[in-house]
């Protein structure tokens, strides 16, 4: 019986041995999991820490990487498919010559071999047909019978009498004459629907070349947009440019502030730096750095105008994500006056600088506190281009308290004279 009982007791202690182990590893597999997830979330969350030595305390902006899709992709293409859409075929075919220019040249080329080919083919079936019927094809014809074509007695040559008629090769052998007159129709009609491929083929290819699409691609926007003080007002900007030497006619551009509110539907799709002052009537005036951090947005901006060669419009569209929207940057200067020319350096086209005046707070805020801008040093114009990399910031109380003081100096300088007078 004591045998028995030790048994028992050494089976229930291996079994809670067991059962201690099966626990420690499940709670060492969790820890692994937790400091995994842990470790994922350090590297997917970056602090950056902004400083400011002009009344602004320090501020630690945790920047979140997401993968966000974009709507407009950054060469100007949209990104979007299009499903589910009734009687596509019948309204791509409705406006023919707009589908021919836009499909690609593989696709263009081979309908511009099918439509010649199939109309030799009909009219040469058709000819072929006539010929039948008349009884041209019969092996035994009369002495004094008169053909509808003359030196057409296949298929085959039907084709190719259609080949010439339609092409005005005329090699002389074959021909219509007076016997029949569907035969006459049939070769009338053939030269119309000739003349009509011809212009609507050369008319396509013409415009494709011609397409002012291509014009993009010597158009570059920045790729970053910034953030910085611009004549005393937060401002956005981004840099536009034209690689060509041919200018482009009554340019304008225009942006859209793509929000997606967490549901599937999205509300709506020498260089120039574009300024969008940041007020009460923009949509960015709420928006700080620690707001764009967290902000789920896309900005997409477009650029049309007038392509110089053909007179026709052009459009080309970029976006920029809250991520690449540099808080307190502005563009470098990349217009250089060189042994008396200016230079264009394109090597500085997307490079930006750090302004470390700029307010880390969004335009309401800088509203609400009353900061100005005003220049170190010397006094810059409003309407002037400021590449300063710094910028002071006093408040409105400060600048009362400055012109009281010169107030009172200028009364004493007026009591002083007027003494002495």
């Amino acid at each position: 019986m004591k045998d028995v009982h030790l048994k028992r007791n050494r089976l229930q202690e291996a079994r809670t041995l067991w059962n201690c182990k099966l626990n420690l590893s499940v709670l060492q597999n969790r820890f692994k999991m937790e400091t995994k997830i842990l470790k994922s979330q350090q590297h997917n969350i970056c602090g950056q820490r902004s400083q400011s030595n002009h009344g602004f305390s320090q501020m630690l902006i945790y920047h979140h990487i997401r993968s966000s899709y974009r709507f407009v992709k950054k060469d100007g293409h949209c990104n979007v498919q299009f499903v589910n859409m009734s009687e596509k075929g019948q309204r791509y075919l409705t406006d023919i010559f707009t589908t021919c220019v836009d499909i690609r040249w593989r696709w263009m080329f081979l309908i511009f071999c099918l439509s010649f080919v199939l109309s030799w083919l009909l009219f040469g079936f058709t000819f072929w047909l006539i010929a039948a019927l008349h009884g041209d094809l019969a092996p035994d014809q009369p002495p004094n019978s008169r053909p509808c074509f003359s030196e057409v007695t296949s298929f085959m040559a039907a084709f190719l009498f259609s080949l010439e008629t339609q092409t005005s090769i005329g090699y002389g052998f074959r021909s219509v004459t007076e016997e029949c007159p569907s035969a006459v129709l049939a070769v009338v009609l053939q030269c119309i629907l000739g003349c009509i491929i011809d212009a609507f083929i050369i008319g396509a290819i013409m415009a494709k070349i011609a397409k002012p699409k291509k014009r993009n691609e010597t158009l570059v926007f920045s790729e970053t947009a910034v953030v910085a003080m611009r004549d005393g007002k937060l401002c956005l900007m981004w840099r536009v440019a034209n690689l060509r030497k041919s200018h482009l006619v009554e340019a304008h551009v225009r942006a859209q502030l793509l929000v997606s509110d967490g549901t599937d539907r999205i509300f709506l799709v020498s260089p120039v730096t574009i300024v969008h002052e940041i007020d009460a009537e923009s949509p960015l005036y709420e928006y700080g750095p620690m707001e764009l951090a967290n902000a789920d947005f896309e900005l997409v901006v477009i650029l049309e105008g007038m392509v110089e060669a053909t007179a026709m419009t052009t459009q080309c569209r970029s976006s920029y994500l809250p991520s690449e929207l540099l808080w307190g940057h502005r563009f470098e200067p990349v217009l250089f006056e060189r042994h008396g020319h200016y230079e264009v350096d394109y090597q500085h086209f997307h490079r930006t600088y750090e302004v470390p005046g700029t307010p880390a707070c969004s335009a309401k805020e800088l509203s609400q506190r009353k900061y100005r801008v005003s220049p170190v040093g010397t006094t810059a114009a409003h309407s002037s281009f400021c590449y300063e990399n710094e910028v002071a910031l006093t408040t409105c109380h400060e600048e009362e308290e400055e012109d009281e003081s010169q107030g009172k100096q200028r009364v004493s300088v007026e009591n002083e004279t007027t003494t002495t007078t």
